[in-house]
């Protein structure tokens, strides 16, 4: 593709993006430019009414946002941490459509491409990149969320060349329009939990959409219910054995996760930029006050420091030596640090900063459910706890 001379980011301090080639640079500009015409005019009206802008799902496949990861269905060779800059624009504009491409592109892709058969992954990772088919991934439970690794009630029982599923999941992401559920279940005969590739409208499945959110409003999470619910042997992940192949998958998306926080911290710092600089208080812009000055310098000092830290994570994406810990630290730290900065430009905005028009009160309430998501800052911390001293604190 022909190579667009890209500005140079104000709030990539230190030039990080740099390091990334001119394709991938270009491919983010091109990204941007769409999120800037299509995505940020519409995104407080779909948040404020809680509905999915489904319509922008397919022209996101059609830039080439989904499996980019993936080499078999790629449409150019990119490095981990350009994908870490496309979860960076699209929370930076909107955090709901982060969320319902990083469900797609992330979690279930990822489960596809990680546990799923040849045939699985010849069958359905084109598709899903070309946004052919929807993608949602089923793992929280009613009564199990951080213990998820022990605590799955969901069952899978063999029966012939057939699995019956039943259970019940919760918070699960695009799982009222989704064409493809992977369902985690816990196999009755050995303990060890599988996955099942189940779609939406199998008899014995039903979503319910979960009202009343006042984060990611734009997200249709659901309820769950699978009663009897029959898929074939087929349809099982065949390479997932345990909880561990589960693990692979989550270590991946949340790096994605970080970037995700990072992006939406900084859709709250820029519009708190453009309001100090216009905003007239005592016959000055309030950006001319010390105060105000220095809430801004920490906001970018916060995301300074979650860009080196993203950065680095995706290096050891990109070197396959990422671990566990090392994800965990990254989406725990960077989560918290968005929470701050969006926390400083909602003081910044005074009584503004809690009304949608002025482009923070959006961020600054959907940090409260990416602080939480793909484990919480308390869990992630455990994880590297355990690492630091061998003993594991949450059993």
């Amino acid at each position: 593709m022909d190579h667009e001379t890209v500005e140079a980011d104000p709030v990539d301090f230190y030039g990080f993006r740099d390091l990334l080639t001119p394709d991938e640079q270009a491919r983010l500009a091109e990204l941007r430019s769409f999120l800037e015409t299509e995505v940020a005019p519409i995104a407080d009206d779909y948040w404020e009414r809680a509905e999915c802008p489904r319509h922008l799902f397919r022209p996101l496949a059609d830039l080439g946002m989904y499996g980019a990861g993936f080499p078999d269905v790629a449409e150019f060779e990119n490095s981990a941490q350009f994908r870490g800059w496309v979860s960076y624009e699209l929370a930076r504009v909107d955090s709901s459509v982060a969320t319902m491409a990083g469900v797609h592109s992330g979690l279930a892709m990822n489960s596809v491409a990680i546990g799923g058969s040849d045939e699985q992954r010849a069958e359905l990772l084109p598709r899903m990149a070309r946004g052919e088919i929807v993608g949602a991934f089923g793992l929280t439970e009613p009564f199990s969320g951080s213990d998820t690794a022990r605590g799955i009630r969901t069952t899978a029982r063999r029966e012939g060349d057939d699995w019956v599923l039943n259970g019940a999941k919760r918070w699960i992401g695009n799982a009222t329009w989704a064409d493809i559920v992977i369902i985690w279940a816990r196999d009755v005969a050995d303990g060890n939990v599988k996955g099942f590739l189940v779609p939406g409208g199998t008899p014995g499945f039903a979503a319910t959409k979960i009202e009343r959110k006042q984060s990611l409003r734009a997200v249709e999470n659901a309820d769950i219910t699978l009663t009897d619910v029959r898929v074939p042997e087929a349809s099982r992940l065949a390479r997932v054995r345990s909880f561990r192949d589960v693990a692979l998958v989550l270590r991946q998306t949340r790096c994605d996760v970080a970037w995700q926080a990072l992006g939406n911290g900084v859709g709250a710092y820029e519009a708190a930029v453009a309001y100090a600089r216009t905003r007239e208080q005592f016959g000055k812009p309030i950006g001319a006050n010390q105060l105000v000055q220095s809430k801004l310098v920490t906001c970018l000092t916060e995301i300074t420091a979650s860009i080196a830290l993203c950065t680095r994570t995706a290096q050891l994406q990109d070197a396959g030596t990422l671990t566990d810990q090392q994800s965990a630290m990254a989406k725990a730290t960077v989560s918290e640090r968005m929470r701050r900065v969006v926390s400083l430009c909602r003081e910044i905005l005074g009584g503004n900063g809690i009304q949608l028009d002025y482009g923070v009160a959006r961020h600054f309430a959907d940090a409260e459910a990416i602080y939480t998501y793909e484990g919480t800052f308390d869990m992630n911390n455990l994880i590297v706890g355990r690492e630091i001293t061998g003993i594991p604190a949450f059993v």
